[in-house]
């Protein structure tokens, strides 16, 4: 074993070895071995415990939380999703929750307390410390899923006519209180943004060089009113750790900071995957949320789309003399059906994902509808070679035709649905997630076969 190889496996054992043992805690939380649940848990970092506190049940976390020191308690709080959050807080004594709660950033305590009923919120929010609760009442002021929730208050504002020596000056004071100093907004009269400017720039420039040298003008800025997704993703296209928000006359209100930026594209993205799979998105942990209510996060979808499905019954019932007539066309019905749901599900996802990202807007319709309607007939052209070896094989060479023009068609057909959909559903201001993958699937399967059979007249000729 050469040094390279041993190095790896040396790397990956200790991989392994670092990734905490969840069931063995678990299983002393179910065994009432609180010694053992106290050692476990002190070998596992603030993420990782609140990982196992998510996927423990409600008195099970209970127990595990309150085995943790002060301090340990709320670093892994901290790291809580807000409904595994909301669970934690049932049942503890107000002046625990107040204290948990108090040691939140802003925006997270604002996530959290907007994930709450509206009466605990305002009770919560109450016992809070006056600066504390001014800051979360001002976040939540914004609409949900706005910039104004994600954003962090607690920043250091720098004027532009001083020195690099006043600025380091200003962030040792101001700086503890801070989320962050690396990205330090530069604001002029009414706390106007004129730009920013980093720390390394302040750190690494003499101390007598004069602010406004270093100040970078026309930083990407985000609006609090903004989506959240939309800043999020604008934060990560300018390589940066953090973006300025500011309101409608750009006066700076806070900062967007990069673990936030991340935290909501999961979010987002959770949200996506759900509904391009036919479900609701749900909240909570996985391992945690009832099994009725991941039912129902998936009943509603299962249930349009099988009022759907009776377009392809109505279909192949409308055909049902043809199908009489040439027996042998019903062998290919679930290979067409399903190749062409799969072609219009892989342009369906592959347009939001583009929309997602900006590659593409809902004024690109048309050219999106004539590439995709090309790459759909070159990959029902490849498909077709095969069909037609296969089909010949099988029934012949008219029905292998048959087979072969309906797969070209129907691909064709089937990528130019998929990708135009998500493209219309954003003109009209429907998230084009919810036009989902089983949605274009369970559509193209009707008019697939539509498009069979009509082939199958004209080249069979009955």
């Amino acid at each position: 074993m050469d040094a390279t190889t041993t190095t790896r496996t040396q790397a990956e054992r200790a991989a392994r070895d670092a990734i905490p043992d969840h069931p063995r805690l678990a299983g002393a939380l179910r065994a009432g071995d609180l010694p053992a649940v106290a050692a476990g848990a002190g070998d596992l970092s603030p993420r990782d415990l609140a990982e196992t506190l998510a996927r423990c049940d409600e008195a099970d976390a209970g127990v595990l939380f309150r085995l943790l020191d002060k301090d340990t308690a709320a670093a892994a709080f901290e790291e809580l999703d807000a409904v595994t959050a909301q669970r934690m807080l049932d049942g503890m004594r107000e002046d625990r929750v107040a204290e948990l709660v108090e040691g939140l950033d802003p925006d997270d305590r604002a996530r959290l307390l907007g994930e709450m009923p509206a009466s605990v919120a305002h009770r919560v929010l109450a016992g809070l410390a006056p600066d504390r609760r001014r800051a979360t009442a001002a976040l939540l002021g914004y609409p949900a899923g706005s910039a104004g929730r994600l954003m962090t208050p607690e920043t250091v504002s720098l004027h532009s006519g001083g020195t690099v020596t006043e600025a380091l000056a200003r962030v040792r004071r101001a700086g503890r209180n801070a989320e962050t100093v690396y990205t330090l907004p530069v604001v002029g009269p009414g706390r106007v943004l004129e730009g920013v400017v980093t720390l390394r720039e302040l750190v690494l420039s003499t101390p007598e060089t004069p602010l406004a040298d270093l100040v970078e003008t026309g930083t990407p800025t985000v609006r609090a009113t903004d989506t959240g997704e939309h800043a999020a993703r604008l934060l990560g296209d300018s390589d940066r750790i953090a973006l300025p928000v500011v309101d409608g006359e750009d006066r700076l209100l806070g900062l967007l900071t990069i673990d936030d930026a991340v935290e909501e594209l999961e979010r987002a993205d959770s949200e996506d995957v759900a509904r391009q799979s036919g479900a609701a998105p749900w909240s909570g942990h996985y391992m945690t949320v009832g099994v009725l209510s991941l039912a129902r996060s998936r009943i509603v979808w299962l249930l349009l789309l099988l009022v759907a499905a009776t377009l392809t019954v109505n279909v192949l019932q409308y055909f049902e003399d043809t199908l009489a007539q040439v027996t042998a066309l019903a062998l290919f019905v679930p290979l067409l059906i399903g190749t062409g749901g799969n072609a219009g599900a892989q342009a369906a996802t592959a347009s939001v994902r583009a929309l997602a990202v900006g590659e593409v807007r809902p004024s690109d319709v048309l050219t999106v509808m004539w590439r995709e309607a090309r790459v759909g007939a070159a990959l029902g052209t490849m498909l077709a070679l095969a069909g037609l070896v296969i089909g010949t094989a099988l029934v012949g060479a008219q029905i292998a035709l048959v087979v072969g023009i309906s797969l070209v068609a129907i691909c064709a057909w089937a990528a130019t649905i998929g990708a135009t959909m998500p493209l219309v559903a954003r003109r009209l201001g429907i998230d084009p997630a919810v036009v989902s993958a089983p949605a274009v699937t369970t559509l193209v399967d009707a008019t697939g076969l539509v498009i069979y059979f009509s082939v199958a007249h004209l080249v069979l000729q009955f």
